[in-house]
Formats: C-alpha cells, sequence, structure tokens
C-alpha cells in the first residue's frame, strides 16, 4: 500500500514513539477493506511497539481505531485517511504513541479539565485542505482526554451516509449527534466553543495587558511579516487575529510565492506562524476586531476594540485583516449556504461527484474552479456577469476543451432556487434581452472575487470606494500611527508575495513613527538659558 519513500519517513516517526499503538480494524469483504488491511499491515510492519488486530465491531467498515494499553484513546478513522488525510494518520499514530503535541501547555491543561462526554464526528473529503486541521485537533483532544472520542468519515467511502445526512460541504462536524459545527475550525475554536467559560477569560486576560510599541491586527502574511519585521527592531509587538492565515488557509495551490516552486496554503500557513513564534511577538487568537479608538492626541495610545469585550492599546497599529469570499447576496445563498452553495471547490467539489453544478464567475479563480469540477462532477456551467470571459488565454483554452462545461455570458443570477434542505435550480437573467432562465442543478460554486474586511473602521480611517483602507507608498492611512497593510489595503494586485512585502514595510514605517513620537523633544533657547 505504502511506497518504500513513505515506509522509511513513516518508521523514523514511528521510532518517536514511546509507549504502544493498538490499532483495531473493522473489515468486511469489500476492495475498500483490502486496501486498509493492506496500509495497516505495512504500518503494523514498520514498528514492533505497534500490533494490529481485525476483530474490531464497528458498524462502518472499513475503519480502524487507534489505541494504547491502559489508557483511553477514542480515535476512529472510518474509509481510508490518505490524500490531505495522511498526515492526521501519522500525527495520530504519533500522539497515541506518547509524543507530545505542539500545542501550548495552557490550552492542553485546559482540554484535559473539560468535563462530560464529547463523541465527536468529522465528515471530510481527501481532497479537503481545510479538514485536516480539525480532525488533528479532535484527534489530539481524545488523546489527551479520556472523556473525548472522534471518529474521521471518510464521505466517498461512505456514500449512503452522507446523503442521508444531506451533507453538502466538508469539513461537517457532529458532536454527541447533533451538527456541531461547518468549515475550519482550529483547536482553539473548538475548544473555545465547548468551555463557555473561556471566552470571558481571555478578553480578561487580554485587558490586562500593558500596551504594545506596534499591534498588528491579522494573521495573513501581511500581519505576520508586519509581526516579525516589528519584534526584529526589539519593540514590544501584538498579534492579535480571529485565526491564524486568513485566506491563505483557504488555497490549495501556490506556485508563484517567489523561490518556492510549489506549496499548499494551510502548509504554508503553519510555516507563517511557526516563524513568528520564533520571536518574541504575544501572538492572540480568536478575537475578532470591533473597533479603532485613534489616540486623542500625539504621544496617547491607539486602542482597539474586539468583539469579545476585550480592549488592547498599541502607540502604532498595523491593519492587516486581508479579505473575504464576496458573496452574490441573491435570495437563497445565505439559506443554502453549505447545502448546496459553496465557496471552495477543492473542499466540496467531490461531494457533488455525478451532479449538475454551476460556477459563478469567469475570472481566474471561476475558471479554474470550473476546470477542477470538471473531472468530478456530471457538468458544470460557468455564468459570467460580463459578455466575455475575464480568465487568463491558457486557462479559457483549457475549459474550451472540456467536453462537459458549458459557459452562459452576460448572465446575471438572480436567485438560488432549492427544496428547503438543498439546492435544486438557479436562476438567472440574461443581460443582453432580460430573458428568465433557470438551470437545474445541485451545488452553486460562488467564485466572484473578495470583499475587504475594513467594515469595522468605518467612520475612523478614510476608505475607498470599494471599502479598502486608502494607505499611501509607506503604508500610511489617514490617522497618524496606524498603519496597513496586503488586501484590506488600496494595494493593487492581490497576490500573497505583495502582501508579505507590504506587511513589511507597514512595520517599518510604524518603527520610523515611533521613532519620532518617543524621541526626546528638542529644548528651546529660553529653557537652555533657564537651564
Amino acid at each position: 500500500m505504502l511506497d518504500d519513500n513513505l515506509k522509511t519517513q513513516l518508521k523514523a516517526y514511528l521510532a518517536k514513539a514511546t509507549r504502544p499503538i493498538e490499532i483495531v480494524a473493522s473489515l468486511d469483504d469489500s476492495d475498500k477493506s483490502r486496501e486498509m488491511h493492506g496500509l495497516l499491515a505495512d504500518i503494523d510492519s514498520l514498528s514492533d511497539k505497534v500490533s494490529l488486530s481485525t476483530e474490531g465491531t464497528n458498524e462502518r467498515r472499513p475503519s480502524f481505531a487507534l489505541g494504547t494499553p491502559g489508557e483511553e484513546i477514542g480515535i476512529t478513522f472510518a474509509g481510508l485517511p490518505m490524500g490531505h488525510e495522511f498526515t492526521s494518520l501519522v500525527l495520530a499514530l504519533l500522539q497515541t504513541g506518547g509524543h507530545p503535541s505542539k500545542a501550548s501547555q495552557e490550552l492542553i491543561d485546559q482540554i484535559k479539565s473539560l468535563d462530560g462526554e464529547f463523541n465527536f464526528e468529522t465528515y471530510v473529503s481527501l481532497s479537503c485542505q481545510n479538514c485536516p486541521d480539525i480532525v488533528q485537533a479532535l484527534n489530539l483532544m481524545s488523546v489527551l482526554n479520556p472523556n473525548i472520542s472522534h471518529t474521521m468519515i471518510e464521505g466517498g467511502a461512505f456514500r449512503e451516509e452522507v446523503e442521508r445526512k444531506e451533507i453538502l460541504s466538508v469539513p461537517t462536524l457532529y458532536l454527541n449527534g447533533e451538527h456541531f459545527g461547518q468549515g475550519r475550525m482550529t483547536l482553539e475554536e473548538i475548544v473555545g466553543k465547548i468551555d463557555t467559560g473561556s471566552a470571558q477569560r481571555e478578553a480578561d486576560k487580554l485587558n490586562a495587558k500593558e500596551p504594545f510599541d506596534v499591534l498588528v491586527i491579522g494573521g495573513g502574511p501581511a500581519g505576520a511579516a508586519a509581526a516579525i519585521y516589528a519584534a526584529r527592531k526589539g519593540v514590544r509587538t501584538g498579534l492579535v487575529a480571529e485565526r491564524f492565515g486568513g485566506q491563505v488557509q483557504d488555497t490549495a495551490a501556490i506556485e508563484n510565492f517567489i523561490s518556492v516552486k510549489a506549496h499548499e496554503g494551510p502548509r504554508l500557513v503553519t510555516e507563517l506562524e511557526e516563524h513568528v513564534k520564533d520571536y518574541d511577538v504575544d501572538v492572540m487568537k480568536l478575537q475578532r476586531a470591533a473597533k479603532l479608538i485613534p489616540a486623542a492626541q500625539e504621544g496617547d495610545d491607539h486602542q482597539v476594540a474586539f468583539e469579545s469585550g476585550a480592549v488592547l492599546k498599541a502607540k502604532s497599529v498595523i491593519v492587516a485583516t486581508g479579505a473575504n469570499w464576496r458573496k452574490m447576496g441573491v435570495p437563497g445563498e445565505a439559506e443554502y449556504n453549505t447545502r448546496g452553495v459553496a465557496y471552495c471547490p477543492h473542499c466540496d467539489g467531490p461531494l457533488f461527484k455525478g451532479k449538475p453544478v454551476a460556477v459563478i464567475g469567469g475570472g481566474n479563480s471561476g475558471v479554474e474552479a470550473a476546470i477542477d469540477l470538471a473531472g468530478i462532477v456530471k457538468d458544470v456551467t460557468v455564468l459570467e456577469f460580463q459578455d466575455s470571459l475575464r480568465a487568463d488565454a491558457v486557462l479559457q483554452r483549457k475549459l474550451e476543451s472540456l467536453p462537459n462545461v458549458k459557459v452562459i455570458k452576460s448572465a446575471q443570477t438572480t436567485e438560488v432556487q432549492g427544496d428547503g434542505k438543498k439546492v435544486t435550480a438557479l436562476a438567472y437573467k440574461d443581460r443582453t434581452d432580460g430573458s428568465e432562465h433557470s438551470i437545474d442543478l445541485d451545488g452553486v460554486f460562488v467564485q466572484i472575487g473578495l470583499v475587504p474586511n475594513a467594515s469595522w473602521l468605518k467612520g475612523t480611517v478614510e476608505l475607498s470606494q470599494h471599502g479598502e483602507i486608502k494607505i499611501d507608498e509607506r503604508g500610511t492611512t489617514s490617522i497618524p500611527g496606524v498603519f496597513a497593510a496586503g488586501d484590506v489595503t488600496t494595494v493593487p494586485y492581490k497576490q500573497i508575495v505583495i502582501a508579505v512585502g507590504e506587511g513589511a514595510k507597514a512595520s517599518l514605517s510604524a518603527f520610523d513613527h515611533l521613532i519620532r513620537v518617543t524621541a526626546p523633544k528638542e529644548t528651546s533657547a529660553e529653557e537652555a538659558e533657564t537651564v
């Protein structure tokens, strides 16, 4: 099942185990079960600390559970954890075998202290780059706390179950049989959601912090670069974000980050966070900015209020809050979000295998999505508002070569239609003659650009007509001591490599500002005579 290279790597990882690892498989006569048995037999052969039994009684077959003698560990993989989930399997084996987690001790202690029974189930697709974060978080929680168990369910292996529960978006989480969440969630977010008092405790901790010299709002490439550059100057630096990584977490392939030929978004985010933590940066997560209160006069601190009730103070602020997927704003879009309306073709595409779907948008993102989906779904209809596609010529040529793709131009989407449970059709208007049409389909993938995350700054910082923060060539905003960088600003060409450079530039500008506002004032002639 595993090639020699993977076996060598996995054998090296398993050598780090400090306690026995029991694998109990529940199999049947299917091809998938034979594949799973081959995978588990390979793992069993790589370490004398691993033992394999095929006497499992789990109703989901094929599946396997991980454990260790004398410890209650509730980790189960239903379906083959390959693709993006292979890393989840490796981490689960290591942590079951006693290898420590990289999570903070404070968070580990919080997980261990959770009281109650928490039986999690996560539905994933193997092409979903967002799913492993949740699977790995819940597996770790299951290792740390015997009251917590987790089952990863690969949707392709249990399609009937997925269809019965009408799951049209991954990752989808259930807790004790009830729907718990949808989409990407970090370990901190999951713990915070079940530990109801944690939000107030965290807000109290933030309120008690001393003012920062530089406070970065946002944890994407621009925010990470800004924090690193500030910390390297030796000033008191804080970085606060709702989630680390921003849009990059949702980016599957990165092939234009200079010096790196090919990369994946989630992996780059991990590397960015690790780089930030190499410096003396106070990283604060799960905080959404709500209001900027500018300094009353030069020398005073700026204040940033958050939805949690926390308020942080700083001599200078760098806003790097990025952007979000732009919504269509039509009836049915919000109602059927995750029930047929999707924004990530890589994550949710496999759930629409053999079904008709539409892609809204004819730019690079839309055409790339249509190309990816065409190999999975029954057929793809691309709807473009303008009278021509805006994607690069090479992408358009590839799209035209696909037999199951149809392009409709000058199409204005007017409604997402459904039966109350899931999407059944999409209505649009032909902008050339005003005629109205409807397409029967099961999924709608929206790819129409981004909206800057700057609405919380209205009435304070000057914004453009598109809602972006207006900045000059130094990253300076309309408020002295407040800087901005990345996709939330008026800088053109929203690219990762540009955001990194803009974050560094804004940080250097903030440091220059600090030098000027903290420097001793020049002594006048009269003051000199008095002295």
